[in-house]
């Protein structure tokens, strides 16, 4: 089946938010696209769909998924994903994202984004999955890369060559979160800026940036976690601009998703954002 590649704009967008709906048609600047949640708008009507089809003739939208389970070892949920395929016929969006992690088992659903080992077994399952939902919707699918607070001792493939191997095989896009690249390095002890140089940067369709907190694990050495509730940290700020300077300009993404500022401040976050890719882009 033929799958539909669109894409967002080379700029800044936020995760919106409804407290911040009027301050966005009021003006925007300097966003320029805007990204939801998926789940967040599978009800049927209402004012969350009525302004959801108002910001869409403003701005491209991007719908992010965080609940199909891509790396479950179970079958994906057809109910949702046939509520997922609405949402997308019926809103057109730029791009579609999902993560690669695991959410179910069994009959269970957990509030979580869970990791997974990246072994022959798990990349047939996660492509079996992206191919099922880049067919059914009858367009690309980008996969984000996760935090990770543990590694697997059965992996035996790295998280870029697995990210990498899964766009060959069944050629999705990927959505680097750079804040999540950062974290994992930290709990994990890895080289952050390795690990982008070693990125599949070409397959990356959309960036992610968000803020974490920190604390520190029962060793006492520094734990962060992805908590999408403050401001983007200097260190990632500073690796993102590594990333752009590889990459060249990526629609990118302020996600702020919990303790939800005033639309001042996060739009502060996008304009330095905004000023760093400015330079790349001329």
């Amino acid at each position: 089946m033929t799958h539909i590649e669109q894409s967002l704009p080379n700029s800044v967008g936020v995760g919106y938010k409804p407290q911040h709906f009027s301050d966005i048609l009021a003006g925007a600047a300097p966003v320029t696209w805007l990204e939801i949640h998926a789940e967040n708008y599978m009800g049927a009507g209402g004012r969350p769909l009525a302004q959801l089809r108002a910001l869409s003739d403003h701005f491209p939208l991007s719908v992010h998924g965080v609940g199909l389970s891509i790396g479950g070892e179970t079958r994906l949920d057809p109910d949702h994903l046939g509520r997922l395929k609405y949402l997308n016929d019926w809103l057109q969006p730029a791009s579609f994202s999902e993560h690669l992690a695991w959410s179910t088992h069994d009959m269970g659903f957990y509030n979580d984004l869970l990791p997974l080992p990246y072994t022959e077994t798990t990349l047939r399952t996660v492509c079996d999955h992206i191919d099922e939902v880049q067919n059914t919707l009858g367009r690309q699918m980008l996969l984000e890369n996760p935090s990770s607070y543990l590694a697997f001792a059965e992996s035996t493939l790295s998280e870029v060559d697995f990210l990498a191997e899964v766009t060959k095989r069944t050629g999705c896009g990927l959505l680097l979160d750079v804040n999540n690249v950062f974290i994992s390095a930290t709990n994990l002890q890895m080289d952050a800026r390795a690990y982008i140089d070693a990125f599949p940067l070409a397959a990356v369709g959309e960036i992610h940036l968000g803020g974490h907190d920190e604390d520190i694990d029962d060793h006492g050495a520094p734990l962060l976690i992805d908590s999408h509730g403050r401001e983007v940290a200097d260190p990632v700020w500073a690796l993102y601009q590594h990333t752009i300077a590889k990459s060249g300009p990526k629609p990118t993404l302020i996600e702020w998703d919990t303790d939800v500022p005033e639309w001042s401040v996060l739009t502060a976050e996008a304009q330095r954002a905004a000023d760093l890719l400015t330079p790349v882009s001329a």
